[in-house]
């Protein structure tokens, strides 16, 4: 069974981007595109994603509080994976604690995306080796993972 995925980025190129090469991965299948937080949400509650793949910077609401109302609803069984060129410890924190389970910066490649994809599956955390450098002593909230 292929994991469902849906994007959430308001950068179109990003969005299509992500899709064609997802849609080259035999384990996914990309179900939906969401251009802000707001429609992030609702398309949660209308396709059951198993996967998010979420922007932290977008109009209307942003992919902190988009997430936030995800894993605070019935749907808190969904992975969700922060992908932002915020790599401040404040915004990996408040992403984790909104209830990511993941975090990559948008210079991470595409092998990456997958092995974060694969982990937050497993029942795992990740955290991008790119931000453990920037940040050092973020790793501490991995110690604490959200629930």
């Amino acid at each position: 069974m292929k994991l469902r995925i849906l994007l959430a980025d308001d950068h179109t190129i990003v969005r299509q981007s992500l899709s064609r090469f997802l849609r080259t991965q035999h384990a996914c299948e990309v179900i939906g595109e969401a251009r802000d937080g707001v429609e992030a949400v609702k398309l949660v509650k209308e396709l059951h994603p198993d996967v998010v793949i979420m922007d932290i910077s977008m109009p209307n609401l942003n992919g902190i509080e988009a997430t936030r109302q995800i894993c605070s609803s019935d749907h808190s069984k969904i992975k969700i994976i922060g992908l932002s060129m915020h790599t401040s410890k404040r915004c990996v924190v408040e992403m984790f604690k909104a209830g990511a389970r993941g975090y990559l910066p948008k210079n991470c490649d595409f092998d990456e995306l997958i092995e974060a994809i694969s982990r937050v599956v497993d029942g795992r955390i990740y955290l991008s080796p790119l931000i453990l450098k920037e940040s050092p002593g973020i790793e501490d909230i991995l110690e604490t993972p959200p629930q």
